[in-house]
């Protein structure tokens, strides 16, 4: 009841926030694209705007890029879909979630719930009560008998 209840709540306020939001999509800044794709220069793997090398030529002919695109006013998605088709895919800091990249946004999700499965059914075996032990003869009172030759043994020996 409570998960339902919860549930219905999350989806709720996903739909207020999404129509709260508006329409009109922000305008792209070179801030904004710059931190969601990669520097191409040899050796970098940083975004655009973390690029460590000082003198970075391909930092300054894509930001150079990015500022034409943006004053010729396209959108964000125009750009990066621009500067995916100009450098190629890898240029994208996450890669879109379509075709074979989209493994890589479900294979976490479907990993962490296989996993959750796996620990809730080793947690139920080990929980489970262990079939009454039997009795055994080690559990039994000894043989007199027995018991009589052991004492006359230890009295012979001086053990006891």
């Amino acid at each position: 009841m409570r998960s339902k209840l919860a549930t219905g709540l999350l989806i709720g306020a996903l739909f207020a926030a999404s129509a709260a939001r508006g329409d009109s999509p922000p305008k792209p800044t070179l801030d904004s694209i710059g931190n969601q794709v990669m520097c191409v220069c040899g050796g970098c793997a940083a975004p655009l705007n973390q690029c460590p090398h000082i003198d970075c030529g391909t930092k300054a002919e894509m930001k150079a890029y990015i500022q034409k695109e943006i004053a010729d006013g396209k959108d964000e998605t125009a750009i990066l879909q621009d500067l995916s088709l100009r450098y190629g895919v890898q240029v994208l800091t996450a890669p879109p979630a379509k075709g074979f990249n989209l493994a890589v946004w479900i294979l976490p999700g479907v990993g962490l719930l296989a996993g959750l499965a796996t620990v809730a059914v080793i947690v139920r075996r080990w929980r489970r009560k262990s079939p009454a032990v039997p009795k055994t003869e080690a559990l039994l009172p000894p043989d007199p008998k027995v018991l009589a030759a052991v004492e006359e043994e230890m009295k012979s020996t001086g053990l006891g």
